[in-house]
């Protein structure tokens, strides 16, 4: 047999190994839920996500505003040069950290008046 050769089931090879095998059908029964009654997330999963989106937030601005003040606080006149050309991802990064906060604000603020 020559390397280039591709092999194929007729070489002596089972068909098994060359087709994938079919999964098993299931065996319990699909959850009967009512039809008029909306599926709710729970408060726990909803809680740990505006929890996590806050981080987000507060991470983002946190970036933001360090790329954006640190080129004050570098003494070396060529590092200042480098760090100021990125005070647009520093804006990005603050305007994106605070509209995470916002999105938290307001998600906590809808759930209070519920």
């Amino acid at each position: 047999m020559h390397a280039d050769r591709v092999l194929s089931p007729g070489d002596g090879w089972p068909v098994t190994q060359w087709l994938m095998p079919l999964l098993k059908p299931p065996t319990k029964p699909h959850s009967k839920l009512p039809v008029n009654q909306p599926l709710q997330a729970p408060r726990r999963a909803s809680s740990k996500a505006d929890n996590e989106l806050a981080i987000k937030g507060i991470l983002c601005a946190l970036i933001g505003l360090g790329v954006l003040l640190s080129p004050y606080a570098i003494t070396s006149p060529g590092m200042q040069g480098i760090v100021g050309k990125s005070a647009l991802v520093g804006w990005f990064a603050l305007v994106l950290g605070l509209a995470f906060l916002g999105l938290y604000a307001r998600r906590r603020w809808g759930q209070r008046t519920k």
